[in-house]
């Protein structure tokens, strides 16, 4: 029995729609290896000279990041909690981080008084990126939020990264999963040693120290992306992370950024300030930038002195 015409030719421009979009794909596909294959090639080689800053990022023609502050976030295992939040910019061949402590006062618009690290938990990674941006007086453009299960699996499929531990540091929370027991000294930390590095802040120090120890892990992690062997293998290195890297960046926007990162100097400093209690709970009274005379955030500033001191 043969089909309604009008049945044959209802799917047969659905078939050619399909066919249409497999022949752009593979275009596509195309076009970037052709784009990608020069510069790998030169960068496998080892060329030199005065095109090898090009060279080495291969990326460099999608990041369109160039000059704009880009939220970094990492959460913990669960997802909930943030415990690093900082602000990076690529600039003039500079790679600059802020780094902002979990326990800095904020007061919110909408929400009142906090520490800056329940935003992400009470509003969502947009709540976190404007009052950020608010803070720190400039449009924070972009955001990538990093679980710390990515940073385990990243480096392992590194080898893992060489930092000096400046001290003994053991921690056990069986409600986190969470055991830390490193020796000082210099070693290669990955998986669960990387991530307990990262995340220990249980001495004199508290935030602070963690913060310094994160410039550790940021300036080794820099020394092993400059590498050419590691520039290559970043698209697997992202691929590794899957899903617990989320971004409102294009995929190759954030190659660019991170080979980017690689291949710039660093300069990485915390906003600096001082505790204080309120209402039995511990802040850190962070130096933001001047807030503009008049402005909510002065005012605000104002009264919080009237208690600290």
């Amino acid at each position: 029995m043969k089909r309604p015409a009008s049945t044959k030719a209802g799917r047969t421009p659905r078939r050619r729609g399909r066919a249409r979009k497999v022949v752009v794909a593979m275009a596509v596909g195309l076009s970037a290896g052709l784009v990608l294959a020069v510069p790998l090639f030169d960068l496998i080689g080892g060329s030199s000279g005065a095109n090898n800053n090009a060279v080495t990022n291969p990326f460099a023609a999608w990041t369109g990041i160039g000059d704009q502050d880009i939220l970094l976030v990492g959460t913990d295992v669960g997802g909930g909690n943030t415990d690093v939040i900082a602000s990076v910019r690529v600039d003039g061949g500079v790679t600059r981080i802020t780094q902002v402590p979990r326990d800095s006062y904020i007061e919110a618009e909408g929400y009142g008084p906090n520490k800056i690290n329940a935003l992400y938990a009470i509003g969502g990674i947009d709540l976190l990126k404007r009052e950020l941006a608010r803070k720190l007086g400039r449009p924070i453009t972009h955001h990538v939020l990093v679980n710390l299960g990515a940073v385990r699996r990243m480096a392992d499929a590194l080898g893992g990264i060489e930092v000096n531990v400046p001290k003994r540091l053991y921690y056990t929370d069986r409600s986190q999963g969470l055991y830390i027991d490193l020796q000082p000294g210099v070693q290669t930390l990955k998986g669960r040693e990387l991530e307990g590095f990262l995340r220990f802040r249980h001495d004199e120090l508290g935030d602070i120290g963690r913060l310094e120890r994160q410039q550790l892990a940021w300036q080794a992690l820099f020394r092993k992306l400059t590498r050419p062997e590691h520039l290559v293998r970043l698209p697997a290195l992202l691929s590794a992370a899957g899903k617990d890297i989320k971004t409102d960046l294009g995929p190759m926007e954030l190659g660019g950024l991170i080979t980017a990162m690689g291949t710039t100097e660093l300069d990485t400093k915390r906003l600096g300030g001082r505790p204080f209690m309120r209402n039995g709970i511990s802040y850190w009274d962070a130096d933001w930038p001047q807030a503009p005379a008049g402005s909510s955030d002065a005012a605000a500033a104002d009264d919080r002195y009237r208690f600290l001191y």
